[in-house]
């Protein structure tokens, strides 16, 4: 059970700077009279404005931060005292006990579990500390224990007048508090948590996915890598290959070799080349001599004719007649060119039979003897050669592939196995997430429809029976789809074609009727407040009807119940009356047998 125990009040509206103390601890019926000495105490107007209300704000805020009506909270401090307002509600759940404290000017928020207070983050309340006393973390924790909000307290806990009655709220507000009352509040937070978890998963596997992703890029880079080195390996393993095949075969022509042989071929290639050299020589100064003498031959036929020319009298050039002296003159001069020309050509044919001669005593050349090595100097040194090349052989024989172990460690240490169980195993639990998902929040969810069906039925029976004690003839139903429904003999009705007297009873009724719902699914609370509400326009029959259910409840469930009413009269038919006195501004209450001032 929810136990509010007590509260206690100082500087909230009228209630001065004496604490004022209200205690809930009780399971009877109060009957909370005002009293205004201000006014005269006597005349029914000073029965309004006494703080009678009082009680119920400051419990709303002592709870919920907040009042019962739209009042600014710094309007909620006494105006007189202007300061150090502080309301306590001590209330018990679950086998803890509870403390609430809650002021303004300075403003703060205490939250004590088994007289041990809780702080957010280890801070300290101060003036200075405004998150204290409106602390979002603390408040949400508090109403996490109430188990109710601050719209459902209005309805069954505290019953006024100032409250929208239900049934003039808008469709989606009568719809919110159904939802709550039956319990789907509770399934859109359990929703609203669980977008929050799917959500957490689904930016788990966007990781995951990136995690995968970068380790196939990185796989897929690293294989490149490795094919790299592996077209490199074949290259390097290739030249090796034809390497030692170049080195063997060069071995084996060496060894096959008979150096003494090459040696002396190399000697006779080269007496070969010495007699070509000489040959060639002959040949080409037999053909210079050749070609001077038919030169020559031309030389001496034109001096020749040149000169019967002259013999004539003739120019040689022109053909014009010469005279003797000029002609003895150039005659002579072409019988020394002539002369000279027939020398030239004797000396040229003399060199030419000695060439000749020269080519009969070198004979035939024969063929270029054959050498394996490109001079005598390599051949000399074939040994050194041999013993190289065996040496480089060896060395290629014993190179290791400086390939294998890079590609071998990149294979296995540097590509890494994509792992895809984690990735699988999350995307099982947001299947499973978005399926409860619906579940919570499709409106033709079984489970909602359940829930709906199985708690709509006893609303309407507990709703039925109130308004049938209470006596209002009316029949009101709760449909599947959570409107309401209002019929009188047939005729379907609104909320506003009742009376001022019938709409109180079905207030009272439907405000009873949630509450016996939130505590068949939730928990039972022993508070009730009901403040003027069958002031509010019942009949002699609709109060005596409320106040024998309201005994009865008292009675029967254990409940601690303050009715708040102007009726002096009903002060006859109550063991327990509270005296709300406002004198000289300030409010005090009283007990018809004990004064509660602290």
């Amino acid at each position: 059970m929810f136990k509010i125990k007590n509260l206690t009040v100082k500087n909230f509206l009228s209630v001065g700077n004496v604490t004022q103390a209200i205690d809930f601890d009780r399971y009877d019926l109060t009957l909370v009279l005002g009293e205004n000495l201000d006014l005269g105490g006597d005349d029914a107007g000073a029965r309004n404005g006494t703080g009678k209300t009082t009680i119920a704000n400051a419990l709303s805020y002592a709870l919920f931060g907040q009042a019962l009506t739209n009042i600014k909270k710094d309007n909620l401090i006494n105006k007189t005292n202007a300061k150090s307002m502080v309301v306590t509600v001590e209330f018990e759940h679950g086998g803890n006990q509870y403390r609430i404290e809650r002021g303004r000017r300075p403003t703060f928020l205490k939250f004590y579990v088994n007289d041990v207070e809780r702080l957010e983050d280890g801070a300290e309340a101060s003036e200075s500390n405004e998150s204290q006393g409106d602390s979002r973390e603390t408040q949400s924790e508090i109403e996490r224990i109430l188990g109710v909000g601050h719209d459902m307290f209005k309805h069954i806990v505290a019953l006024n007048t100032y409250t929208e009655p239900f049934l003039n709220l808008k469709a989606s507000e009568q719809r919110n508090i159904i939802e709550q009352l039956l319990g789907i509040t509770l399934l859109s937070e359990k929703a609203e948590t669980l977008k929050i978890q799917t959500k957490s998963t689904k930016d788990l596997i966007v990781q995951e996915e990136h995690k995968i992703k970068a380790t196939e890029e990185a796989n897929v880079r690293i294989k490149e890598q490795i094919e790299a080195l592996e077209r490199r390996q074949r290259l390097w393993s290739n030249k090796l290959e034809e390497d030692k095949i170049r080195l063997s075969r060069a071995i084996g022509e060496l060894v096959n070799i008979n150096i003494e042989d090459e040696i002396q071929a190399h000697r006779d290639l080269d007496t070969f080349n010495d007699r070509k050299k000489q040959i060639d020589d002959c040949n080409r100064y037999i053909k210079q001599c050749t070609d001077s003498k038919a030169k020559l031959e031309k030389t001496q036929s034109k001096l020749n004719k040149e000169i019967a020319a002259l013999d004539n009298h003739e120019c040689y050039a022109c053909g014009q007649t010469i005279h003797d002296g000029k002609q003895d003159e150039i005659k002579t001069t072409k019988q020394a060119s002539l002369t000279e020309a027939a020398l030239q050509w004797l000396a040229d044919d003399t060199q030419e039979l000695e060439h000749h001669t020269t080519l009969k005593e070198l004979g035939a050349l024969g063929k270029a003897p054959k050498v394996f090595y490109d001079d005598i100097e390599h051949a000399l040194n074939h040994k050194n050669q041999l013993d190289a090349l065996g040496q480089q052989l060896e060395t290629k024989e014993q190179e290791v592939d400086p390939y294998t172990e890079q590609i071998d460690e990149m294979r296995h240490k540097a590509v890494v196995e994509v792992d895809y169980e984690t990735i699988n195993q999350l995307n099982t639990v947001k299947e499973h997430q978005e399926f409860l998902l619906k579940l919570l929040t499709n409106k033709d969810s079984f489970v909602r429809k359940r829930i709906i069906d199985q708690n709509l039925g006893y609303l309407n029976m507990r709703l039925g029976q109130y308004l049938e004690k209470i006596g209002l003839p009316h029949t009101v139903t709760f449909m599947n789809d959570l409107t309401v429904e209002i019929s009188e003999l047939g005729r379907e009705l609104d909320f506003d074609n009742l009376s001022r007297g019938e709409r109180t009873r079905l207030i009272l009724s439907l405000s009873w009727a949630f509450r016996d719902v939130w505590e068949s699914l939730y928990q039972p609370i022993n508070l009730l407040f009901i403040d003027e509400l069958i002031d509010n326009g019942l009949d002699s029959s609709g109060v005596d009807n409320a106040l024998g259910m309201l005994k009865k409840m008292s009675r029967e469930l254990n409940k601690s119940i303050w009715l708040v009413s102007h009726k002096d009269e009903l002060s006859a038919r109550v063991n327990n009356i509270l005296r709300v006195i406002k004198e000289n501004g300030f409010t005090t209450y009283e007990n018809s047998t004990e004064v509660s001032n602290i």
